[in-house]
């Protein structure tokens, strides 16, 4: 089965990238993929308190996945699944893209501030070219009726 893999993060943008890839996924058959990336530098701590941090942060993206599986599970019949990685985000995102065939599409948030549209959808734009799957990018700044049309 095809599945659109979207990024979960911390950023406002990334709430209207889970509803492009749940509309979508909804709409074509296809799953949803949801990767979190750790970042390294969280645990540059003594090894009991870095593997502390670690446990912690993965606690919090289960339950911030948890809302966006809810809500995909029961307004689209979409059940999620999540993948946690550590490391550099852009790395991470690549890695899995080229781990899991059934990847399909990776779908970002792009920020609708004046700093840009963020440095992981900045920095997949400028390989997309080379990326083997198609990228869509999704504006944070689009309504939610305006994506349900165009899903």
């Amino acid at each position: 089965m095809r599945k659109f893999l979207v990024v979960l993060d911390d950023s406002r943008e990334c709430l209207n990238a889970m509803r492009f890839a749940a509309m979508r996924a909804s709409n074509t058959g296809a799953g949803v993929q949801i990767l979190s990336v750790i970042p390294p530098e969280e645990f540059n701590h003594w090894i009991g308190v870095g593997d502390l941090m670690r446990e912690e942060a993965r606690e919090r993206i289960e339950a911030h996945f948890e809302v966006f599986a809810k809500w995909m599970r029961d307004r689209h019949a979409i059940t999620p699944e999540l993948v946690i990685r550590e490391g550099e985000a852009v790395e991470q995102i690549l890695q899995q893209v080229n781990e899991d065939p059934e990847v399909g599409v990776l779908v970002l948030g792009a920020a609708s501030d004046k700093k840009g549209p963020g440095p992981i959808v900045s920095h997949m734009m400028k390989s997309s070219g080379t990326l083997p799957i198609p990228l869509t990018i999704v504006p944070g700044s689009m309504s939610k009726e305006r994506l349900e049309a165009i899903t």
